[in-house]
């Protein structure tokens, strides 16, 4: 038997992966050049990756392998400036090759397999391969099958993993349909589904800051928390991904996914132990807790908007409906409040409130846990000002790290009380990206950070009657305009204000 090597990596020891073979499909594309190899190549210079390793570009476009190594060095080089490493690009680049083919072409695939199998041989990955979709979400289903049909799929000697990016779908029955592809070719043990904002520092430290700390798991629940609220929140406008984001809207875009994550894990029940399949039952308990939207009464839970034009920055910015592709009359979202309850003991009668938006005032993502008020303040005779109730704050980007407010006394004879913030920062503390840690987790055969087929659909089946009620031609809804460069419209502030509470600033 083989020990695991480890490398010590910011105080922090990380296992090395096996030997693997990763097939990127889409590896000319944005996704690839701005984040995958970046990621790899920073492993790989980091030595986080093992010996015997390659990478098999794949894609449409017709190159040669130079002209590929020239692609790839150009985004590397990009990314890390005068950080670039020559020697280390030298050792990274004779592990990348390249495969052009169709992705619904079986021939493609006949005749990447038997690359494969030459590079298997070549660079002795004792047969662990890993297939990383990174291409349109139109694409996956086509590339599925194929892998299923032309024995890709299978394991044999070693594992078989494949990783896909959101979306998985874009609603429950295009959900299921397509996990019913992925069952058709892999066990869903073999499947990894991406949100990499699970791979986050700060959002993996939420269940141990909840569940290692005596101090605040026992405040955690109804009797002490009065609300939560969710926020991730961009400056950036949609960048020219018009054709995605006119079919998405920012409910597919990130409430299925980021923000119904990060209300998992900040809900959720402890596992009866810290393994990857547990921390995902306790996850999808949340999403069959959470009390269905009413559609007849959206408007109670839900508020949509888009941006129209304003200044972000210092700068003007365009209104969603002049960018470059979108429609001059889309109904389309660009930002989303919603209004959840969660069902069960631990937080009955307590409110989520979510919110996402794009041309946004700041990029900001955190949870926030708002506690309740102390039942009575014997210092209310003697004080001008109401005290504000304590707050625990999670910040995920872009100042990663964990804040709490509490009240002390001011120095002096009065009576003066004022809030002290208690923070600690992960800045100097962490190191790995959230694509490095995926791509490791990945090859580690480590599920924790990745979706399961059930919350897929759960999540769905949330969301999609909501979906359905707002695109409805019958809704006869006008679409709410804010302002880029604010915090969003006014309705978002009046879904808090009806239950006499009110937004984070961002």
């Amino acid at each position: 038997m083989i020990e695991p090597a480890y490398a010590t990596y910011d105080s922090c020891s990380i296992e090395i992966p096996k030997p693997f073979l990763l097939v990127i499909f889409g590896a000319s594309g944005d996704l690839s050049r701005k984040k995958l190899f970046p990621a790899l190549y920073r492993l790989n210079r980091d030595g986080l990756l093992p010996r015997n390793f390659c990478i098999l570009g794949a894609a449409r476009t017709a190159m040669d392998r130079s002209a590929f190594h020239d692609l790839m060095r150009k985004a590397v080089e990009e990314t890390f400036g005068k950080d670039f490493d020559q020697k280390a690009w030298e050792s990274f680049a004779g592990r990348l090759h390249y495969h052009a083919g169709e992705y619904d072409h079986p021939a493609s695939y006949r005749d990447m397999k038997k690359s494969i199998e030459d590079l298997e041989r070549t660079h002795d990955t004792l047969g662990n391969r890993i297939f990383y979709l990174a291409v349109p979400p139109t694409v996956y289903e086509a590339v599925v099958s194929h892998l299923g049909a032309s024995g890709l799929s299978q394991e044999k000697t070693g594992f078989t993993h494949i990783a896909i990016e959101k979306p998985v779908g874009s609603d429950l029955a295009s959900a299921r349909k397509l996990n019913n592809v992925l069952r058709s070719s892999f066990l869903e043990r073999q499947v990894y589904r991406m949100d990499h904002y699970l791979a986050k520092e700060t959002v993996q430290n939420i269940l141990m800051f909840r569940f290692a700390n005596a101090i605040f798991e026992p405040l955690w629940n109804r009797r002490y928390i009065d609300h939560v609220q969710i926020t991730v929140s961009e400056s950036i406008g949609i960048e020219n991904r018009a054709g995605y984001y006119e079919k998405a809207g920012v409910i597919r875009d990130m409430f299925q996914n980021h923000i119904f994550q990060l209300l998992a894990l900040t809900a959720m029940e402890p596992p009866s132990v810290f393994e990857s399949e547990r921390v995902r039952d306790e996850k999808v308990k949340v999403f069959r807790s959470i009390r269905p939207f009413a559609v007849d009464c959206l408007d109670d839970t839900l508020v949509v908007a888009q941006y129209g034009e304003g200044m972000v920055n210092g700068k003007k910015a365009a209104a969603y409906r002049s960018e470059a592709g979108v429609s001059p009359d889309s109904m389309t979202p660009t930002y989303a409040s919603l209004k959840v309850y969660i069902d069960n003991w631990r937080w009955n009668g307590v409110p989520f409130y979510l919110r996402s938006g794009k041309r946004l005032v700041k990029k900001k993502a955190e949870i926030s846990v708002h506690y309740r008020a102390v039942p009575h303040l014997m210092f209310s005779k003697a004080m001008h000002e109401e005290i504000e109730p304590n707050a625990l704050v999670i910040r995920i980007q872009p100042d990663e790290g964990i804040d709490i407010t509490f009240q002390a006394k001011n120095p002096g004879t009065k009576i003066c009380l004022s809030p002290v913030l208690m923070d600690f920062s992960y800045k100097k503390v962490f190191s790995l990206s959230d694509y490095e840690r995926i791509l490791l987790d990945c090859m580690q055969g480590d599920q924790m950070l990745f979706v399961r087929d059930d919350g897929v659909e759960q999540t769905w089946s949330l969301l999609t009657p909501a979906l359905e009620k707002i695109e409805s031609p019958d809704s006869a809804r006008d679409v709410t305009i804010y302002a880029a460069g604010t915090e969003g419209p006014g309705e978002a502030a009046t879904l808090l204000k009806k239950d006499r509470r009110s937004w984070r600033p961002l």
